[in-house]
C-alpha cells in the first residue's frame, strides 16, 4: 500500500535537530522495513508540512501502525496520511465507478 505521510515537527524537535543535525530517513526507513516495507522517498519542505516520506507497506494495518509509532507528541506536531495509487488503479476506479450511482438525501 502506497502512502504519503506529510509531518511538522514540534518546535522543541526542530531546535534539539539544530543543535545535534542528524539524518532522520535513516530511522523511518528502518520503521518500514521491520513492517516488511519499505520507504522510497523522505524530503523536508517549506511551507505547512516540514516533510514528507512515500512508503509501501504490506497493508492498511502496517500503514497505520508506522502512522501511530511515528505520532511522537514531543516530536511531531501534525501528521497527514494519503493513499497513493497509480495511474493505472485510477483508470481502474473510473472504469469501476461509471454507472455507479447514490441517492442524495432528501430534507423533509
Amino acid at each position: 500500500m502506497l502512502t504519503l505521510v506529510q509531518f511538522s515537527y514540534t518546535a522543541q524537535a526542530l531546535q534539539d535537530l539544530i543543535k545535534n543535525p542528524q539524518d532522520r530517513s535513516k530511522g523511518v526507513k528502518a520503521l518500514a522495513e521491520k513492517l516488511g516495507g519499505k520507504m522510497h522517498a523522505f524530503y523536508y519542505t517549506y511551507g505547512e508540512y516540514d516533510g514528507f516520506a512515500i512508503f509501501d507497506l504490506p497493508d492498511s494495518v502496517s500503514t497505520a501502525a508506522a502512522v501511530l509509532a511515528a505520532s511522537n507528541p514531543d516530536t511531531v506536531s501534525k501528521l497527514k496520511t494519503s493513499v497513493i495509487i497509480t495511474m493505472d488503479e485510477a483508470v481502474q476506479a473510473m472504469k469501476k465507478a461509471k454507472g455507479l450511482t447514490i441517492t442524495p438525501p432528501k430534507g423533509k
